[in-house]
């Protein structure tokens, strides 16, 4: 599918942005993909859900934020995943020193049976 014309202006598909974010993150080495899941406790799956989709927002819009999701598994509701990409250290530091992430990290616990995280690497 090619490009959407708007009047003047032609908008990539998501395929196409799908192509220009995974260029972007291959052409720096130093970038940093994460995927942290987290298993709510029986019963605490919206409050969860309230808290992790709380950091969607402020997190893009952080410097060095190259893509940050939150994700609630189809056929497991009590599992969800973020998956980020920082810039880089300096860009995670940052993100980890902010304001909602410290109201996050003062207020999941109780909610979260496990919770583990993963380094990712762009293969292709």
């Amino acid at each position: 599918m090619s490009s959407v014309k708007i009047g003047s202006f032609y908008l990539p598909t998501f395929n196409q942005l799908l192509v220009i974010i995974q260029k972007n993150i291959q052409g720096s080495s130093m970038t940093i993909t994460k995927s942290v899941t987290f298993i709510a406790k029986e019963g605490c799956e919206a409050k969860m859900k309230e808290l992790l989709s709380a950091m969607v927002a402020p997190s893009k819009a952080e410097d060095g934020c190259l893509f940050y999701e939150i994700f609630q598994y189809a056929h497991e509701p009590r599992r969800f995943m973020a998956v980020e990409t920082w810039r880089d250290e300096t860009a995670l530091d940052g993100h980890k020193a902010s304001a909602h992430y410290a109201v996050y990290k003062s207020s999941y616990e109780p909610y979260c049976e496990d919770k583990y995280t993963d380094e990712l690497v762009v293969l292709g």
